[in-house]
């Protein structure tokens, strides 16, 4: 009743925290310098993209060390698997990115 799950094959979650730090800390970074530099115009709708993306961002990370380094981790299947993973952290930015702004009314 109690196996372990075979889905991420052993990894604690101390193991998957760097890679969703690194994930979501790229687009965080990139969305608060944008804030930053346009002190004068903070309004409150853009903490919403300031949360979203980030967590977009670091469900990609995840994914992209569990491909690349967990389920394929030698040979041409890594290739392919690293490949896939960087179009997929992209697609979810993307989709984070289109998620938040809908949700706060700037996406036309």
């Amino acid at each position: 009743m109690n196996k372990p799950n075979e889905f991420f094959q052993g990894q604690s979650v101390k193991s998957l925290l760097l890679p969703a730090l690194l994930g979501a800390l790229a687009p965080f970074v990139l969305l608060l310098f944008i804030v930053l530099t346009k002190e004068d115009v903070f309004e409150f709708w853009m903490l919403v993209p300031l949360t979203i993306i980030p967590l977009g961002g670091a469900f990609g990370g995840v994914f992209f060390y569990l491909m690349g380094f967990v389920w394929f981790p030698i040979g041409k299947h890594k290739l392919i698997a690293t490949i896939f993973s960087t179009i997929f952290y992209f697609v979810v930015l993307w989709l984070s990115a289109v998620l938040a702004f809908n949700y706060t009314g700037q996406w036309d």
